[in-house]
């Protein structure tokens, strides 16, 4: 009798502690966290610029607007904190001073985030990114044909705002800094000539969240 008297007072009680916990913000409902994405990028590269300096003779720079593309997987780690992996092609094929460059640009980078949600919606951004990019290089002149490629430090610097459509389904716009590395131009063994890359891009993606 005191034990059956002992469940119903829990019973009686249980509403009650339930109501207390739910105003402090506590939510038994809540859907499960989805800190990981996947997802695309596409770039216009409003001005990606080829330097291209012969040592001991000046150096020329072209510039291009163009397009480039790239995958994304990161995670959420915190509310205000994000890392990423980006993988992104870019490149170029142009004329100048009777000189023909091919440049080929896939990176490799590492990013962090920091961003402040308003309204569960709307995720202002900055970042940092380090990591390598590959350079091919080809340059068809009077002189000779030159064809070099580079594993070269790459870094970048990037401001945006992300838009969740749903909670599978954000959008982001941006604009970044990235310089992309230096590739040497060799002449019989030794070095002709050298091409800084560098581009202030503007960008759109798309990612899938998803929880583990």
């Amino acid at each position: 009798m005191k034990k059956l008297a002992f469940i119903l007072a829990i019973l009686t009680t249980m509403p009650a502690f339930a109501e207390e916990y739910w105003d402090d913000g506590y939510n038994y409902e809540t859907a499960a966290r989805r800190d990981n994405y996947v997802g695309i990028r596409l770039h216009k590269n409003e001005n990606i610029a080829f330097k291209y300096a012969i040592n001991g003779a000046g150096h020329t720079t072209f510039s291009k607007d163009n397009w480039g593309f790239g995958a994304v997987v990161g995670n959420r780690l915190s509310d205000h904190v994000k890392i990423e992996f980006e993988t992104m092609y870019t490149g170029a094929k142009y004329t100048k001073r009777n000189t023909d460059f091919d440049f080929d640009v896939w990176a490799n980078m590492f990013n962090v985030y920091l961003f402040q949600e308003y309204a569960d919606a709307i995720a202002p951004y900055a970042g940092l990114g380090i990591g390598f990019a590959s350079i091919w290089g080809d340059v068809n002149a009077a002189y000779g044909h030159l064809s070099d490629s580079v594993f070269d430090l790459s870094y970048s610097a990037m401001i945006g705002v992300n838009f969740a459509l749903n909670d599978r389904i954000d959008l982001n716009l941006g604009v970044k800094y990235q310089y992309y590395g230096e590739v040497e131009h060799k002449m019989h063994g030794t070095e002709y000539a050298t091409t800084d890359v560098d581009a202030t891009e503007f960008y759109f993606g798309a990612v899938y969240k998803f929880g583990i």
